[in-house]
């Protein structure tokens, strides 16, 4: 990763412009930019492994039993509208295009497209937000949220057994639901970064890499939703189903 470094950081006396931090927003506990930004992606790279560990979990589970309860999974993924998570896909997508071009920008300092992009961003995050609390809600409405009130008509998920459609839609709502709180944090981290820019804040201003370390971590966000999408929207029939519907037997 590279480190942008400015003249007479390296001597490690620095004149303080507040209590906080030195020319070109580095703090007094680092001897200069350099060691300062190394900090910084040693800490966040730390940070998105404990992530991938923590979704890792979730996804063995769904592994496991998607393997185990195929047809019934199959059956019950049916009632998800991949259109609005296709939608949301291209969406994050955009998002994450708009967001390498901000760490661009942040690195050539130029302060009005950095907080343009980063408000295109927003504006993202906020339209996938809303997506979802359409498909939420559309799931509450009928029941499909796992719990004693969860549907007890089998129909509307095509004959799925409806004790391992629940498991299906618990993990949806536990998986996607936590995927939301990311983002909703993701929101917030990117609302503080632009403060900052609009407040030339020289601890962005002066080095990009702050700005890059909220990319890395929109973009893990992203990354997560690209998983998410097929694996719970674009299902492929198994194998026992697709005999069945090509014997005349389809649902």
């Amino acid at each position: 990763m590279a480190s942008i470094t400015h003249p007479g950081h390296g001597d490690g006396h620095h004149g303080a412009h507040d209590e906080h931090h030195g020319p070109g927003g580095v703090f007094h506990q680092y001897i200069d930019l350099e060691q300062q930004n190394d900090s910084y992606i040693v800490g966040m790279w730390t940070f998105l492994v404990t992530e991938v560990m923590f979704f890792g979990a979730l996804f063995l589970i769904y592994g496991l039993y998607r393997y185990a309860y195929s047809q019934d999974w199959f059956l019950a993924h049916e009632h998800l509208d991949y259109v609005m998570g296709g939608v949301n896909t291209f969406n994050l997508l955009v998002s994450s295009l708009f967001m390498a071009l901000a760490v661009r920008a942040a690195q050539l300092k130029d302060r009005k497209v950095v907080l343009r992009l980063l408000g295109g961003v927003m504006v993202c995050a906020a339209i996938f937000m809303v997506i979802k609390y359409f498909e939420y809600t559309g799931k509450f409405h009928e029941n499909l949220y796992p719990g004693p009130t969860f549907t007890k008509n089998a129909e509307i998920l095509h004959g799925a057994n409806l004790n391992k459609a629940q498991m299906f839609f618990g993990l949806y709502f536990a998986m996607t639901g936590l995927h939301g709180v990311h983002v909703v944090v993701g929101m917030l981290i990117i609302g503080k970064l632009m403060h900052m820019w609009w407040k030339k804040n020289p601890m962005v201003t002066e080095d990009y890499i702050p700005t890059e370390l909220v990319g890395l971590y929109w973009h893990f966000v992203d990354l997560v939703w690209i998983f998410l999408y097929p694996l719970f929207y674009l299902m492929p029939r198994p194998d026992a189903l697709a005999a069945h519907a090509s014997g005349g037997g389809g649902h």
